[in-house]
């Protein structure tokens, strides 16, 4: 163990062994599109795959507290969403302007307010009564924050080719790499202080300055210099970063960084713990957490589990713990990050009966959808042919609806979307790109042709395998995450096309049939750039703009 600053750091290092071995032009019209489909139950449901994840009681609720919107990272909701078409002026809505990247609109422990964190802090948000009001904000230290009147003057701009992209998004003076790398991945706990990482290697923790009267403000109660621990390189060359924080069942602090992983105590004091990964790996997504400790992270080649005892951060099987290769390809030229998974690993499969997966899609150019045993391997398993270990229970080719010849690349860089044992999972390659990824989720529709491709798969836990349900080749998904909504069996994207322009489309569970569209028009505040989308318990969207978050009531 060695001292860094005040924390004393017990580090394990892990060395990386792989092994040989469209839209339609209304709701409901036109063709489900659906795809093989071969499992007797294709829906989806909670009851088949047992109950979702447990509540953790060190987070401020049980949906939206985290990125992904709960600790298995599901991107699911329990809400209710009208099917219909709706038409919303962006420029009409309250909002709350920021960014220009605004993740995430998070739970706080009171249902009255929602805390926004985005590329240049945090905000609070007053949301009663289908309000959205801005009572206090606050600028993450070291931000380069951008005015939201010079987001506004490049977001509302009539693009017409990339080269005015360029030029409009330079005048932010932003670092993408940096920026983007500012409140990603973040969490509010239980005492509704919100955990923020900054893209220069500090954790950041906001709360209000008085919980009964939030127009006080905000403060912060608490920072954590974690640079000491990131002594590798990040993604595009630049130094490592923290990629994202979560919380342990038991109230500990996770911080995931490009090469590794540490645990430290709520409040930032005390020992940490810290596990480094293989120096040729690269980690770019977050992490997915269980009631038993186990604590989910892919790079861009390994696949792990670590688990978190309660007193030590373990990779030994003897804990539970384990780490599986899986195959990636090359680097994209459009929207995704790294040549390995774009996925957040999402836990699938709950109850004693049923089988417990963690997926992924992995970062072949021609991506499959990854499922491995995330506890003990069944007795009597074989290892599947095609697979880089028997961890895999089982992967399946994504055509995403496309034909032959298929695309250089079918890959994503959204999580995998899962309800019960379904998933869902989108294709955001477009012709193109931009080494700029500001300059890229711009350009994806109203200049280069749209990212078209969607699959829905199931697992049938009787065979083990993945089976295809449906699949649209026709319906875009540019960057945000993804969202289903179990109450009303639909699963939502954020798309463009040069007829409506930007929109939300719902798309039917089971069938695959659009059931939903949010149509925005031309305004490129429709364009939710690599955020989530987000509904309220009673239906409203909330939807996580790269101008700043609105909130739109859906009526026809």
């Amino acid at each position: 163990m060695s001292k860094i600053g005040s924390m004393r750091v017990g580090v394990t290092v892990i060395t990386t062994v792989i092994a040989a071995a469209g839209l339609l032009a209304g709701c409901g019209s036109g063709s489900s599109h659906s795809g093989s489909s071969t499992t007797a139950n294709p829906t989806g449901g909670a009851a088949a795959a047992g109950v979702g994840p447990a509540r953790n009681p060190y987070l401020a609720s049980d949906v939206y507290p985290v990125t992904h919107v709960d600790p298995a990272q599901s991107d699911s909701i329990p809400y209710p969403v009208a099917r219909g078409t709706f038409h919303v002026d962006p420029t009409k809505q309250p909002r709350v302007a920021g960014g220009p990247i605004n993740y995430m609109t998070l739970a706080a422990t009171s249902p009255d307010y929602r805390w926004i964190t985005s590329t240049d802090g945090v905000r609070y948000v007053d949301v009663r009564d289908g309000g959205f009001t801005e009572v206090a904000s606050m600028d993450a230290p070291g931000a380069k924050v951008t005015p939201p009147a010079q987001v506004d003057a490049v977001v509302d701009q009539d693009f017409t080719n990339s080269d005015q992209v360029r030029a409009a998004v330079s005048s932010w003076g932003l670092d993408w790499v940096s920026a983007m790398g500012n409140g990603v991945y973040v969490l509010v706990d239980k005492d509704n202080r919100l955990y923020y990482n900054t893209s220069a290697g500090d954790i950041v923790v906001f709360a209000l300055k008085n919980k009964d009267k939030p127009e006080d403000g905000i403060q912060i109660v608490k920072t954590f210099d974690y640079k000491p621990f990131l002594t590798g390189q990040g993604f595009a060359g630049a130094p490592e970063k923290i990629v994202g924080l979560d919380m342990t069942y038991d109230g500990h602090l996770v911080v995931l960084s490009n090469k590794g992983m540490a645990v430290l105590n709520r409040d930032l004091t005390g020992d940490a713990q810290q596990v480094r990964f293989g120096d040729d790996e690269l980690v770019t997504n977050s992490m997915a957490i269980d009631e038993s400790g186990g604590i989910y992270a892919a790079s861009d080649k390994v696949m792990r589990k670590v688990v978190w005892t309660g007193s030590k951060l373990s990779t030994d099987p003897a804990d539970g713990a384990w780490s599986s290769p899986y195959d990636f390809g090359r680097q994209p030229p459009t929207v995704k990050f790294g040549s390995g998974t774009g996925s957040t690993p999402t836990l699938m499969g709950y109850g004693k009966n049923g089988d417990q997966l963690v997926v992924i899609t992995d970062g072949s150019d021609h991506m499959k959808l990854v499922a491995f045993w995330r506890n003990q391997i069944p007795e009597g398993f074989q290892q599947k042919p095609g697979t880089k270990s028997d961890r895999i229970a089982d992967q399946i080719q994504v055509t995403a609806g496309k034909k032959d010849p298929l695309p250089e690349f079918i890959q994503s860089e959204q999580s995998v979307v899962v309800n019960g044992y379904g998933a869902f999972v989108v294709d955001n390659m477009h012709p193109g790109g931009d080494p700029n990824r500001l300059v890229d989720v711009l350009t994806g529709g109203p200049i280069d042709q749209a990212p078209t491709g969607m699959q829905r798969f199931e697992w049938d836990p009787t065979a083990h395998k993945w089976n295809s349900v449906w699949e649209r080749g026709d319906v875009v998904s540019v960057s945000m995450v993804p969202t289903v909504s179990s109450a009303s069996n639909m699963v939502f994207v954020n798309g463009y096309s040069k007829a409506d322009g930007w929109d939300v489309t719902g798309l039917d569970w089971n069938t695959g049939e659009t059931v939903h569209r949010t149509i925005f028009g031309q305004s490129n505040r429709g364009n939710g750039a690599y955020a989530l989308i987000e509904f309220t318990p009673d239906g409203d969207l909330i939807f996580n703009s790269i101008s700043g978050p609105f909130r739109a009531r859906l009526t026809n």
